[in-house]
């Protein structure tokens, strides 16, 4: 029954709009513990399992200058132990029933959260309330300096050693004054982050950390009345912290324009950031300002697209965005633009931009495509109990009741066009901002004129790995509790794995559909693939394969591109092409009522393509733009380069995208050759999962079918190359980079070998998940990373096994060799107990596996393209259970080969290039970004 009220409910949801009075609501259930945690409880049957997120009202915000970075420093110490949750047991906990496990930081909160099947629930909810109230007897300086290393890693990652990394960080120290607490980024300043002490941890710990703030919620497969026991049991007796008062806003304004540069080391192409101080997140302006970033830049028909893009030439796209928070927010223009564009033809662009605005207008069918495209974004993003917990719990927090969500949403359909001008007058319109330039180096010429330079204290790189601080561990006593918690909980009866039925049909013409129906929600999801992709194209000319799917989305014989996308958006729904090796692909979003409307413009897509001159100049020069940018990113580098070494030889050696040479020889006339001789309908796949039965869906395709011609298509027959003899290091030089991405293996198996999936389950104690050997090892033990994980992929062709890891660039030669004896290990032997946690995460986590639309029809995605029985999944099931440790070593002993592996180095050759020869393969081929040698 419960069921039924949740699919009533939803499809309540979808009828409502801005005219109909109603509004939109969660099914819950919200009560308070006596130390005041808020509990929230929603039942959803769909599936068999549950959600937990708890919320604490704390983020960088709360932190102080000097000591920032603390709340992110904090989401990491909840995940490495408690008093009585053991070392990593975080993990291997939620990950070993099947689960998973995450959390984040903003400036304003900290989230952290599991979605697992329902058997687990009294074992998690001990683990989460262990964390809550009994983790400071357990940080000691080891475990706090790993995760300060940790963390310095992450901003390593996200910042140092990427393009633009530090714009953000510019941004608010040129928008905050000192004292404002969104003056400094989430993550911290690096010498806090060293500098910070295990009393700075406790302090912080126990002033921001009790239940009084934070909200949790229980989603799923629950029953309340044993949810509510459980509950108390293990939450009821924590202590309540300090009293904690809500931040108030703090709105900023600036009193001039500021306009600043930065030389940037990985940067391709200028990018322009103009940012304007708004409002917090619950002020009144807040919904307008979200739809008005809409209209200025969203869809070929918005006045920022017109000027910058179409008229003036200058970029790809422009994208302006509303970015309230809880105390005060912004409103931003960005714009990456064309190689040596001078920023000063952006910025004079904008202001053309923007009178355009103010002489155009926009129309109530305008604003009211924009609102159908947000309305179906919010109904889709809530399809999961995880989504769901996530919304309930921050509208509790930052609103004061979940039944906010429905109200915050109507308060977006409600917006007209009163309010999008009077926004705009107020906050945009000549109004002062804070404008960053930023241009690779050496090109100072192209900065907005008048800027000044934002100084940047850039980490040294240091030839020896250089510890963090570690105070003396603090005089912390057991933390007592009314009960022994030392005894971990035990499973409930595991669900039983229930695979939908499935369905499928040839057509006359050859092709083929499969189906499942999945009647929760009113939505519809489905895909089209043609076999052939890039292994179709002109070895001479890859890349043709590509600008089709990108050309086909630009309008169609009887609709221009601004036509084509205002009717998919009028539609809320979602229609994309792309190409991956070895398919064309469609993927398609839908409401149910809007299905038949959706496929026609699909039809349409497919069998009338515009092929505009116009629309493929741009489009052939934006995908040589990106293919530029990809070689100033050290982990697209290191892809590409991985991908041709171990393909060498094959078409497989490239990207989709092409080469710069490839995609500047392509003409228009090549895409057409392509699209009128391998578009052939035998060759033909379609997947379709939601609110739709058998024999409609078949009778929805039947136009589509008809047109569809069979063609003689044949695919070029290609070597792979041999595999290795030995080991090789390969050696990419970036200069000055903070970090080493690493690329580990070689080629490896196709999809459909019977030892692939064999292979992937023997995989998942090496590097499968956190739980993994590389990971607990590079990050968790040695701190030398943010993550390390390894994969086999496959297709109908061979895949690689692929080990991969960002790793701080004075701990490359150690780790290199960390990776090396961690897989000579696992040829060994696996023990008792990791054969039996990689059973438990395999098997457990197939109560997740079918929750969502996108899952369902990845699954029969993969039966169409690959050939796979309709029951392989419980075929996978048994392969799993029958398992042994012979099998798993046998299995390890043949896939994971060190000594056979490909080593790849993206990083600073200066200071690495002479320890990676402590591998013992040989003295290290240089590579340039293409991958090509380079001879000393």
């Amino acid at each position: 029954m419960k069921k039924i009220i949740a699919i009533s409910l939803f499809y309540f949801l979808i009828s409502c709009s801005s005219n109909s009075g109603k509004t939109f609501k969660i099914d819950y259930e919200k009560y308070e513990l006596e130390n005041g945690l808020n509990i929230i409880l929603h039942q959803d049957k769909s599936d068999p399992i549950v959600s937990v997120a708890i919320e604490y009202h704390v983020g960088s915000s709360r932190e102080t200058p000097g000591r920032t970075g603390f709340a992110h420093l904090f989401e990491h110490m909840l995940f490495q132990r408690s008093q009585h949750v053991p070392e990593d047991g975080f993990f291997d906990i939620v990950q070993g029933s099947g689960g998973s496990l995450n959390g984040f930081t903003t400036k304003d909160q900290t989230r952290y959260f599991e979605v697992f099947p329902k058997s687990a629930l009294e074992k998690v909810l001990w683990m989460e309330s262990d964390r809550m109230g009994w983790l400071l007897s357990q940080v000691d300086p080891t475990s706090f300096a790993n995760q300060q290393m940790v963390v310095q890693n992450e901003k390593r990652q996200r910042v140092d050693n990427r393009a633009y990394g530090y714009n953000n960080y510019i941004i608010t120290k040129s928008l905050y004054p000192k004292e404002h607490p969104y003056s400094w980024e989430t993550i911290g300043e690096l010498e806090d982050l060293q500098n910070a002490t295990l009393q700075d941890v406790r302090s912080f710990y126990e002033q921001w950390y009790g239940p009084n703030n934070a909200t949790m919620v229980i989603a799923g497969d629950i029953n309340k009345r044993e949810v509510k026991k459980l509950v108390e049991k293990y939450f009821g007796e924590i202590k309540s912290g300090p009293k904690v008062e809500k931040p108030q806003p703090w709105n900023v304004e600036l009193s001039k324009t500021k306009k600043v540069y930065h030389e940037d080391n990985f940067a391709r192409s200028p990018r322009l950031r103009m940012v304007f101080p708004s409002v917090d997140q619950r002020h009144p302006d807040s919904p307008a300002l979200e739809l008005l970033a809409q209209l200025l830049t969203q869809g070929k028909s918005s006045p920022f697209y017109k000027v910058v893009v179409e008229k003036n030439k200058l970029a790809p796209s422009i994208f302006a965005f509303s970015r309230t928070r809880e105390i005060t927010g912004t409103f931003e223009i960005a714009c990456t633009t064309l190689p040596k564009t001078n920023l000063n033809a952006i910025e004079n662009s904008i202001f053309e931009a923007f009178d355009k605005f103010e002489s155009d207008g926009f129309s109530t069918k305008d604003l009211d495509r924009l609102k159908a495209k947000y309305e179906t974004n919010f109904y889709q993003s809530i399809s999961s109990v995880l989504n769901k917990s996530f919304e309930l719990a921050f509208h509790n927090e930052f609103y004061d009741s979940p039944d906010a969500i429905g109200v915050e949403l109507q308060k977006i359909l409600d917006v007209n066009e009163v309010d999008i001008r009077r926004v705009y007058e107020k906050y945009v319109k000549n109004k002062n901002f804070v404008m960053t330039s930023f241009v690779p180096k050496g090109e100072l010429d192209l900065i907005v004129e008048g800027s000044t330079l934002f100084p940047i204290k850039e980490e040294k790189i240091s030839k020896k790995i250089e510890k963090t601080s570690q105070s003396e561990k603090l005089d912390i006593s057991e933390i007592p509790s009314s009960f022994d918690r030392s005894i971990e909980p035990e499973y409930t009866s595991q669900p039983k794995l229930k695979v939908p039925k499935i369905w499928n049909h040839k057509f006359q013409n050859d092709i083929e559909i499969y189906g499942v129906k999945h009647d929760e929600l009113p939505l519809i999801n489905f895909g089209i693939s043609i076999k052939g992709g890039m292994l179709l194209d002109d070895p001479k000319k890859v890349g043709v394969a590509n600008l089709i799917t990108d050309m086909m989305m630009e309008g169609t014989a009887n609709k221009t591109p601004e036509q084509l996308e205002e009717e998919i958006d009028a539609l809320g729904s979602s229609i994309s092409m792309f190409t991956s090796q070895e398919f064309i692909n469609v993927e398609v979003s839908t409401l149910k009522r809007n299905y038949m409307a959706t496929l026609k413009l699909v039809e349409e897509i497919l069998f009338e393509p515009r092929w505009d001159e116009n629309e493929f100049s741009r489009v052939k020069d934006e995908t040589i733009e990106n293919i530029k940018r990809r070689l100033f990113n050290p982990p697209s580098i290191a892809a590409n380069v991985f991908r041709k070494i171990n393909y060498r030889g094959h078409i497989l050696e490239n990207s989709t995208l092409g080469t710069i040479e490839s995609v500047k020889s392509i003409e228009l006339n090549d895409l057409k050759q392509f699209y009128n001789n391998y578009f052939s309908s035998d060759l033909t796949k379609i997947s379709i999962a939601g609110d739709i039965g058998q024999s409609e869906a078949i009778k929805s395709f039947k136009s589509i079918t008809d047109k569809w011609r069979t063609k003689n298509v044949t695919f070029p027959k290609y070597k792979f190359p041999d595999q290795n003899e030995s080991a090789k290091i390969y050696f990419v030089d970036v200069p000055n980079a903070k970090q080493s991405a690493v690329r580990i293996g070689y080629l490896g198996m196709k999809r459909t070998n019977p030892d692939f999936y064999p292979a992937e389950v023997m995989n998942t104690k090496l590097g499968g998940n956190a739980s993994g050997n590389l990971f607990k090892t590079l990050r968790e033990e040695k701190g030398y990373t943010y993550g390390a994980y390894s994969f086999f992929n496959g297709y109908n062709y061979p895949g690689t096994f692929t080990a991969y890891s960002n790793i701080q660039t004075n701990a490359t030669e150690e780790s290199l060799n960390i990776f090396k004896n961690l897989f000579a290990s696992y040829r060994e032997t696996i023990s008792d107990a990791d054969l039996e946690f990689t059973k438990n995460v395999t098997l457990r986590s197939n109560a997740r596996r079918f929750e969502t639309l996108r899952a369902l029809r990845g699954m029969i995605s993969d039966i169409a393209l690959y050939g796979l029985p309709f029951n392989y999944i419980e075929e996978e099931e048994e392969i799993v259970r029958s398992m042994t440790k012979e099998r798993h070593n046998e299995l390890a002993k043949k896939y994971i080969d060190p000594d056979l592996m490909t080593y790849l180095i993206v990083g600073d050759a200066k200071t690495q290039l002479n320890g990676v020869r402590s591998l013992g393969y040989g003295e290290p081929v240089l590579l340039d970004k293409n991958g090509n040698s380079i001879r000393k």
